[in-house]
């Protein structure tokens, strides 16, 4: 077991051992990957952007035909968790919807804690194709086999962050987060989410708070040139990209666009 993870699990409403068994064989992110997650901040003890997260798990319900769940259950599944194992008020919940062959829905949770939190990361370009776009579209769910691969990648080399290029070498998203370049002239853009990208919570939240951004296509060789490189997720905030593939990127600090991102992420809504 990892050292940030917590030997406790939430499945449908109790509250169990984590290294227990506790899904059917049939169960349809077991069996077929089909199934749907958030993983979520809780800060003093509070879960950030929570309505967020309700419903992109009843969207991804939806989506797969996972069937329904209610959202008392998976308020009562985050409020559980975070008492149980998170009683300092930190940490991260990751929740996932699945059924079983009988058509019955699961909700499975589990929490960890923060862990290491740099304030800069590093990143390398990994070898491995990104999918591009799927039947996900934009979905997290739970088949993540390229996520997971470049993931471990970035362990291996001792960096933060996996950055994806797709079979064109156009950058995609990060095994963790969404991306954001700034080019030498100040333009800001995102991969478009048609391109493959998971759509995170943050990214959404970005967007929908700073106007100028633009969602494009990025080669490999802006990306190399870019002046800042972001990340974003929902449990990290935003945080600044500063050495890629070992080399710096930009002047190899943050800039001010990490600082505005940080900023749009400050509070929740």
């Amino acid at each position: 077991m990892p050292s940030d993870s917590i030997n406790l699990c939430w499945v449908d409403g109790k509250m169990l051992p984590g290294n227990r068994a506790v899904v059917r064989a049939d169960d349809s992110a077991f069996r077929e990957g089909r199934g749907c997650l958030t993983t979520l901040r809780i800060a003093a003890g509070q879960p950030r952007f929570v309505d967020r997260h309700i419903e992109r798990l009843q969207d991804g319900a939806k989506a797969l035909r996972l069937g329904e769940v209610a959202e008392a259950t998976i308020r009562r599944a985050i409020a559980d968790l975070g008492e149980a194992a998170l009683p300092d008020g930190e940490g991260v919940i990751r929740l996932q919807l699945s059924r079983d062959a009988d058509g019955a829905t699961h909700l499975v949770g589990v929490a960890r804690r923060l862990g290491k939190d740099p304030s800069e990361w590093s990143a390398i370009i990994v070898a491995l194709p990104h999918d591009g776009a799927s039947l996900a579209d934009g979905m997290k769910v739970s088949s993540r086999l390229t996520l997971s691969l470049a993931a471990e990648d970035a362990r291996n080399a001792g960096v933060d962050e996996a950055v994806l290029l797709d079979a064109s070498e156009y950058l995609i998203e990060g095994a963790y987060s969404n991306l954001f370049v700034v080019s030498r002239d100040g333009a800001v853009w995102t991969p478009p989410i048609a391109s493959g990208a998971v759509a995170g919570i943050a990214r959404s939240i970005v967007l929908e708070r700073i106007f100028e951004i633009e969602q494009r296509d990025i080669a490999k060789p802006e990306l190399l040139e870019a002046a800042e490189l972001i990340a974003v997720n929902a449990v990290r905030g935003a945080r600044p990209i500063t050495r890629l593939n070992d080399r710096k990127v930009g002047e190899g600090r943050p800039g001010p666009w990490s600082a505005r991102l940080a900023d749009a992420l400050a509070t929740d809504g």
